[in-house]
């Protein structure tokens, strides 16, 4: 079975053609249950998210902030493995029809079986992965079972990636390139900076084709609104985790979670 690269290339390229750019909404699988989770998911697509990064739980998640750090956690401690993050996109997909790719370290992958995880990952609906620590001189071997089974691979730049760097890296991308808006790990800021818009157009000069979707600070409708001018997406995760930790009960998560995604769902149409 083949993956859904094409859906989400389509969905990119449908909020391009209503003139905004894309809601992209990272949940950890697992949490606060492996249900619960599948859930979360559901519920920030009926919010408005176009795309969703299910997270694949790690011990040491060394580019995440303390919210995701917290949610990782408590999946962990629930006994969470690749198989339930693996039917966390299956169900989500299945009940949604919208693109859902996996946000994994290397590592899990690497032991899991490279090919293995491909070919489940595109058996279950799955459109993609975003590596954030595979070095892209690296991701030969991801790269061929990712485009055997039709999958996106996401890398991830840095304000500090040289040109040199980022044309290496976009010329292997497919899908799109997860633009990290500052420098530091997951989690909310004041202010997500100009940084984020000189690295969007310096990653579009490597490669026009290549959407650039912003992720890491965004996590209310205003900052989405000013993403929104210059990103071709807009990533947020720490502030759906939080909504998910700060609910009094699993219901209220659900519920807060999904505002959320409607608010920002405004914000990346201009509104906020």
């Amino acid at each position: 079975m083949s993956g859904n690269v094409k859906l989400l290339n389509d969905t990119l390229a449908a909020a391009k053609s209503e003139g905004r750019a894309a809601l992209i909404a990272y949940l950890p699988a697992g949490f606060p249950t492996v249900d619960g989770g599948i859930d979360a998911v559901k519920a920030v697509i009926d919010g408005g998210a176009d795309v969703v990064e299910v997270g694949l739980p790690h011990s040491d998640p060394v580019l995440d902030g303390p919210v995701i750090q917290t949610a990782d956690d408590i999946a962990l401690r629930g006994g969470v493995r690749i198989a339930d993050v693996l039917r966390t996109v299956r169900e989500a997909h299945r009940a949604t029809g919208k693109p859902i790719l996996v946000m994994t370290y290397w590592n899990p992958v690497d032991r899991y079986g490279v090919e293995r995880f491909a070919a489940e990952l595109a058996e279950a609906g799955g459109a993609g992965c975003i590596l954030p620590d595979l070095p892209v001189q690296e991701s030969a071997l991801w790269r061929e079972h990712a485009d055997k089974h039709a999958l996106a691979t996401v890398f991830v730049v840095a304000p500090s990636s040289k040109d040199e760097r980022l044309a290496e890296i976009t010329a292997a991308g497919s899908g799109f390139v997860y633009a990290a808006s500052l420098m530091g790990v997951t989690g909310t800021r004041e202010s997500v900076g100009a940084q984020a818009e000189n690295l969007v157009a310096r990653a579009r000069a490597s490669r026009a084709d290549l959407p650039v979707c912003v992720g890491i600070g965004v996590s209310d409708a205003v900052q989405a609104a000013e993403v929104a001018r210059f990103a071709d997406g807009v990533i947020v995760g720490s502030a759906f985790v939080k909504r998910l930790l700060d609910a009094p009960d699993p219901a209220a998560g659900l519920q807060a979670v999904r505002a959320l995604a409607g608010e920002l769902a405004e914000g990346v149409r201009g509104g906020s």
